[in-house]
């Protein structure tokens, strides 16, 4: 069970970290359609990094960087990742991932 739950400063200095290539990353707590205790990363990439040739590389490396830095294989937090072009995310507006 983790002892501290990540915080947003960690997370926007994770998105920092990746820029570029990352816009921004949000987050919440919450739990998962089984009820389990669950974390939602929201992350908006560049356009360029959302291109075909690069985005599962870099949605790998994005997802799998938040793993290890936040410490959720040690958590009881099962994490959920989705990603969102900067310009897809222009034409939604959705404020939960702003």
């Amino acid at each position: 069970m983790i002892v501290t739950r990540p915080n947003q400063e960690h997370v926007e200095q994770i998105a920092r970290e990746l820029a570029p290539d990352v816009v921004r990353i949000r987050f919440n707590v919450g739990q998962d359609w089984s009820e389990h205790p669950a974390i939602y990363f929201r992350v908006i990439l560049s356009d360029a990094a959302s291109r075909p040739d690069r985005l599962a590389n870099v949605t790998g490396m994005v997802s799998g960087r938040i793993f290890n830095e936040l410490g959720l294989s040690e958590s009881d937090l099962i994490p959920y990742f989705r990603f969102r072009s900067q310009s897809e995310q222009a034409k939604l507006r959705d404020q939960a991932w702003d």
